[in-house]
This record gives C-alpha cells, sequence and structure tokens, in this order.
C-alpha cells in the first residue's frame, strides 16, 4: 500500500507514521509526503473551509506522482486545521484538526473524515488571527508566547498551551484515527 500525504509538515508526517503499527490493513505501508495546494485560505477560519482544504490536499496527494491503484491500495491523506466558530468560548472560535483520507475502489472516490479535540487560543492570539490575519506562528509570536519560528512544525500551539501535555503530533493523531475508523470499519 502506497500513503501519500498533502504536506511536508514534519508533525503531519510523523503522525501518519506512529499510527501505522496500530493498523494492521496499512501494515507494510510506504509513506510519502509531497506538497500540494489546500484550496483554501492559508488561515482557514471556519469548520466548512478546513474540511475543504484537507479535502483538498487529499485528492491532490493521492493524485500525485504515478497514477494511484484504484484497488484501493493507496490511500491519499490530507490534514488541514484552522479556526472554526463556537458559542459559548470566551473568543468565539477555537483551533481544530481535520484529517480525510482519500481513496478510490473501482473508480468510486471516498472520502474518510476524522477531526481532533478543539482548543481555544488566548483572546490576543485570536485577535491576532482573525482581525490581522496572522497565522498561528505569528500570532503567538507577536503575543510573546513563543519565540520560535516554525512553530505548526514543531510542537505546535496546542504544545505551548498544555505545556507539552498534548503536542501538536499527538492532537493531529486524533483526527487522523477518527479518520481511519471508517476504513478499518467500512
Amino acid at each position: 500500500m502506497l500513503i501519500r500525504i498533502g504536506s511536508l509538515n514534519p508533525a503531519k508526517i510523523a503522525a501518519v507514521r506512529e499510527l501505522l503499527p496500530e493498523y494492521p490493513f496499512l501494515a507494510g505501508a510506504v509513506v510519502t509526503a509531497v506538497d500540494v495546494p489546500s484550496h483554501v485560505s492559508a488561515r482557514p477560519k471556519s469548520l466548512d473551509e478546513i474540511v475543504r482544504g484537507a479535502v483538498a490536499r487529499a485528492r491532490e496527494a493521492f493524485w500525485a506522482g504515478p497514477v494511484c491503484d484504484h484497488l484501493g491500495h493507496a490511500l491519499g491523506v490530507g490534514i488541514e486545521s484552522g479556526l472554526m466558530a463556537v458559542p459559548y468560548s470566551r473568543t468565539g472560535c477555537m483551533n481544530v484538526c481535520a484529517c480525510v483520507v482519500y481513496v478510490e475502489r473501482m473508480a468510486v472516490p471516498e472520502h474518510a473524515l476524522g477531526l481532533s479535540s478543539a482548543f481555544e487560543c488566548p483572546a490576543e492570539v485570536a485577535r491576532l488571527m482573525i482581525e490581522e490575519g496572522l497565522d498561528m506562528n505569528q500570532a503567538f509570536g507577536r503575543a510573546g508566547l513563543t519565540r520560535k519560528k516554525q512553530l505548526g512544525s514543531e510542537e505546535g500551539a496546542i504544545g505551548v498551551l498544555t505545556r507539552g501535555r498534548v503536542d501538536r503530533k499527538a492532537y493531529t493523531k486524533q483526527a487522523i484515527r477518527m479518520a481511519l475508523i471508517h476504513l478499518e470499519r467500512p
């Protein structure tokens, strides 16, 4: 089996690779990463946009490179994070990660969708992202919460907020596991 991840982000790639041993149907899979567009904004601000970005990345990854096997021996994985509106939250929004696993069986496309738990950013970070259009890295830096320039490729904002109790990779694994439910138990 071939698994193509639609991202070069090290945390996303590691999350997929580390989960493989948990799933016998993925045993021996070869994992590759490809840089593909999400076809949504660089800073998604709705659940719809986050999921559309994950779908686009999964489809683009599936078709990247040589034509994939239509018998279901190839998977495209798209992972996208962003803000979504959440009533009663302090800032009105929370960050969530979506994973879409795309496969075509007998020329019929299938999407398996999973979401991670969501978390709320500090008010200043949310303001910087919503009002000034900064990405999470930039907003955390400007708010003085980190000096790291590649926060999203390392422990992520969730790692900073939980003081390392949950990192970006573990957070991403939640969404991947939820998507794989649909493939393990079709």
